[in-house]
């Protein structure tokens, strides 16, 4: 059976594409949450990433949200140091005693 395409207004893909590359969700997740194909939010981020060649507020845009999802990751790895350190410091604060 083929299926008829969908519009989506460009807001909506906006979103669906500011998700993917600005909070790193998975095309899964989302393709899963917002009833979208993996392959459309594939085209999506294609395009916006092409915008961004010939558009300057786009490409200031899409360098945010590479640094942001960056910061992120960064964020959560110094989280997990952090987290180990302190049970680390817990643990031999109890062999001291």
């Amino acid at each position: 059976m083929l299926q008829m395409s969908q519009y989506y207004e460009p807001e909506f893909k906006k979103k669906i594409v500011h998700l993917h590359l600005k909070e790193g969700r998975t095309l899964k997740g989302l393709a899963e949450e917002y009833g979208v194909s993996k392959a459309s939010i594939s085209i999506w981020t294609k395009q916006f990433r092409e915008e961004c060649q010939t558009n300057d507020e786009a490409q200031a845009d899409y360098d945010y949200m590479k640094e942001n999802l960056q910061l992120k990751k960064q964020l959560a790895e110094l989280q997990k140091e952090n987290d180990f350190l302190k049970k680390a410091a817990a643990f031999f604060a109890k062999e001291i005693d």
